[in-house]
């Protein structure tokens, strides 16, 4: 299997996506002050960029929840995946300041353990993968991530493995995980993608493809808040 392809939606302008979406109904507002986070989220973002329309595009949706599938998840595994026929929700939340983090927590069945943090830096954006235990105490494997490279675009953006989370996965036992690009894609009021792709190599000859694909025209019910959450 080849390594990634970029979506014919990362050529689109980054000014197209710098405004909050024309839904029929206001963003749910979730307690903790998230109502100011979704009134500053509709400021469009210089469109040169992009990461700061992006991070306004998502947090557009401060506040909403909705469902997902999975698109792509290559090649098959002979184990149990477990992904496959479980309710798949992101939420947006922790929207205090949405121009410089916004933590996403998603949601797999009754599995509460993943959040998304998304941070601007100085260059771009970080994304690193917090996972918890029930119990809120950290999973030996946790905010593991990249930062983007290349500017990328208001629409996609693309998270390369950085050296910690090297250095992390090769500790624990997780080798096939050291070449891993994460990416992102929204279109406010239409849909957010989440992606993983691994290339062709000795350590993974098929390489790796997963992606999960959300409605944003939709919003649902607010899951449960994360596990290790303090709100």
């Amino acid at each position: 299997m080849n390594t990634i392809r970029m979506s014919a939606l990362s050529l689109a302008l980054p000014a197209l996506v710098a405004c909050a979406p024309s839904t029929e109904s206001a963003p749910v507002t979730p307690a903790g002050g998230d109502a100011a986070a979704v009134a500053t989220a509709g400021a469009p973002a210089p469109a040169d960029q992009p990461a700061d329309a992006f991070m306004a595009a998502l947090a557009s949706h401060c506040g909403q929840a909705f469902a997902g599938r999975i698109v792509a998840n290559e090649p098959a595994s002979p184990a149990p995946d477990a992904f496959e026929g479980k309710a798949l929700v992101m939420h947006v939340r922790g929207c205090d300041e949405p121009s410089k983090q916004l933590l996403v927590p998603f949601h797999v069945g009754d599995d509460h353990s993943r959040t998304w943090v998304i941070t601007r830096t100085g260059t771009g954006l970080r994304l690193k993968h917090d996972h918890r235990h029930e119990d809120g105490t950290p999973d030996e494997q946790t905010m593991y991530g990249g930062e983007s490279v290349a500017a990328g675009t208001a629409v996609r953006q693309e998270f390369p493995v950085d050296a910690e989370s090297i250095e992390l996965f090769g500790r624990t036992g997780a080798n096939v995980s050291t070449t891993n690009t994460w990416a992102m894609e929204i279109e406010p009021g239409q849909r957010f993608l989440y992606e993983l792709s691994r290339p062709e190599d000795e350590v993974n000859p098929q390489g790796r493809l997963f992606q999960v694909e959300f409605d944003l025209t939709t919003p649902v019910e607010l899951p449960p808040a994360p596990w290790g959450s303090t709100d």
